[in-house]
C-alpha cells in the first residue's frame, strides 16, 4: 500500500496553472515561560480563539509544490517536519508561545508527562514574524516548524501570546510502521442511497508485532479527506484471523460508509487583474478589494460532474506579486446561493476554510424577494474549495442537501491504527495508510 500519495496534487497544479484567470485538557507543563497561557480553555478541535487570527495552514513539508495541501500527519522519524503558518491582523503585542499535549485516540488527555514526549521544555517561541508587503490590508505573518516528538499518537498544539491570550489550537498525529494496513474500496451494500455512498473495507496485518488482546486494545479511525468532523471510529474488528495474524474490518452497515458528495466548488482569487475560476467579477476600487463569486445553484439530484479540486482545502497565492505569505492581499468575498425557497435550517459556507465547522460569520442570509442566500468573508488571495451546507437537526453539517452525493466522486481516505501496549499510559499510533477512491487521471 502506498503510504504517501499526492492524491490530487498533480491534477490540481495543472488545473491551477492553466486557469486564466473538540476539548483536550492539557497535562501539566514543564515549560519555563514567565506567564500563564490560559490553557484551561484550550480545545482539542482545530480552533481559533482570537478574532485577529486568520489564514491558518498546518501541513507536513516535503519541499513539493503542493505541500500546504498535505495533512498534519507524519511518521515517527519526522523526516517531513510539520509547519504552522498564520496571519494576525493587528500588530503583535507579545511573543507567541507553542505548547504540545499528548492525547489518546478519543482526544482525551493521556497520562504522559511532557518530558516523556518532547525533547526539551514544553514551551517554544515563534521567531519568524514578518509584516505584509504592499497590501491594502496590513497583517503580520507567523511561521513555525514544530519540534520533534518522541512518541507516536495524537497531539494538540496550542499557540498563545506570552501572558495568557490564546490564539489557536491545531491537532496532528504521528505514526509508527509497526503494522500494515490494506485498504480496499468496495461496492456499498443494501438499497436506498447506495449510489451516494463510498465504502472502504480494510485489513490490519501484524506478522511481527506482538499485539495483546487485539479485539479489545486496537482502535481504528477512518477519515475522509483528512477530516475529523465526520471520522468513523471502530473499537472491534469484524473478524480475527489468528493464524494469519490479521484483523478484518468489513463494514456492512450503511452508516459505516461515507457519503461521496460532489467535487468541491472552486474559487480562485489569486489575480487582481482577472477573474479566476469561480469568480464572476471583482471591484478593486474599494479597500479591501471586493470579489463576487459565481452564484451557486443546488446540485442535489444533478448528475455527477468531474472536475479537479483540492478536497475542500485551500492554497494562498498572488499571481501579480508572487510571494504568497507576505504579498497576497485580503479581499472581501461575496457568495450567493440561488434557492426558490428557504431551506429547513441555517445555511453556511463550509470547508477547510471554516476548519470543517459551521461558523457563524460564514452563516448565510436568505433574501426572499430575490430568492437567494448571501454571505461574505474576508479571505486571503488564493485558491479555495467550499460547499454550501445545511445545519441539520443534529447540529452537524449536511452538505448533501445542496451538493448532492455520488459514488463516483474522488475522495481520499486514510486509516489510523491505535494501540495501548500493556503497562503503558497512552494510545500510540502503530499503523497508517491512505488511498484515493475513484482517482482522476
Amino acid at each position: 500500500m502506498i503510504r504517501t500519495i499526492h492524491w490530487k496534487q498533480a491534477i490540481l497544479v495543472i488545473a491551477l496553472a492553466s486557469t486564466s484567470l473538540t476539548g483536550c485538557v492539557p497535562v501539566e507543563s514543564t515549560g519555563s515561560g514567565t506567564g500563564a497561557t490560559g490553557t484551561g480553555s484550550v480545545k482539542y478541535a482545530d480552533a481559533v480563539y482570537s478574532a485577529d487570527v486568520r489564514s491558518v495552514q498546518f501541513y507536513s513539508r516535503s519541499n513539493n509544490l503542493g505541500d500546504v495541501l498535505a495533512p498534519p500527519i507524519v511518521s515517527i522519524d519526522q523526516s517531513a517536519p510539520l509547519m504552522l503558518e498564520f496571519d494576525r491582523m493587528t500588530a503583535p503585542r507579545a511573543r507567541a508561545v507553542v505548547k504540545l499535549y499528548h492525547c489518546n485516540a478519543d482526544w482525551q488527555p493521556s497520562q504522559l508527562q511532557p518530558l516523556q514526549f518532547v525533547q526539551d521544555y514544553n514551551e517554544f517561541y515563534i521567531l519568524e514574524v514578518e509584516p505584509s508587503a504592499g497590501t491594502k490590508v496590513p497583517y503580520w505573518h507567523y511561521r513555525f516548524q514544530l519540534p520533534r516528538v518522541k512518541l507516536s499518537g495524537n497531539y494538540v498544539m496550542e499557540v498563545s501570546e506570552e501572558g495568557g491570550n490564546l490564539l489557536l489550537s491545531r491537532r496532528f498525529s504521528v505514526f509508527e510502521d509497526q503494522v500494515s494496513v490494506g485498504l480496499r474500496p468496495v461496492a456499498t451494500s443494501g438499497a436506498g442511497d447506495r449510489y451516494e455512498r463510498q465504502q472502504m473495507d480494510f485489513n490490519i496485518f501484524y506478522p511481527q508485532y506482538p499485539l495483546v488482546n487485539p479485539a479489545q486494545e486496537i482502535k481504528v479511525v477512518l477519515r475522509q479527506n483528512h477530516r475529523w468532523d465526520n471520522a468513523k471510529y471502530f473499537t472491534r474488528p469484524t473478524f480475527i484471523q489468528e493464524a494469519q495474524r490479521r484483523l478484518e474490518y468489513q463494514l456492512f452497515e450503511p452508516e459505516q460508509a461515507f457519503l461521496g458528495l460532489s467535487e468541491f466548488r472552486p474559487l480562485d482569487t489569486r489575480s487582481e487583474r482577472y477573474s479566476g475560476i469561480g469568480v464572476e467579477r471583482r471591484d478593486n476600487s474599494t479597500n479591501p478589494d471586493r470579489v463576487f463569486a459565481v452564484p451557486g445553484r443546488s446540485r442535489a439530484g444533478a448528475a455527477y460532474s468531474t472536475q479537479p479540486d483540492a478536497n475542500g482545502k485551500f492554497i494562498f497565492g498572488s499571481r501579480e506579486y508572487g510571494n504568497a505569505p507576505l504579498n497576497a492581499d485580503y479581499q472581501q468575498v461575496f457568495f450567493q446561493l440561488q434557492a426558490p425557497e428557504p431551506a429547513p435550517g441555517p445555511v453556511y459556507i463550509f470547508g477547510g476554510l471554516t476548519d470543517w465547522q459551521l461558523q457563524e460569520p460564514l452563516r448565510m442570509t436568505y433574501d426572499a424577494e430575490n430568492q437567494v442566500y448571501t454571505g461574505s468573508a474576508l479571505l486571503k488571495q488564493g485558491y479555495y474549495n467550499y460547499y454550501f451546507a445545511l445545519k441539520g437537526a443534529n447540529g452537524q453539517a449536511d452538505a448533501r442537501y445542496f451538493e448532492g452525493s455520488h459514488f463516483e466522486t474522488e475522495n481520499v481516505y486514510d486509516v489510523l491504527v491505535y494501540y495501548r501496549p500493556p503497562g503503558s499510559r497512552a494510545d500510540l499510533i502503530i499503523g497508517y495508510s491512505t488511498i484515493t477512491f475513484n482517482p482522476q487521471r
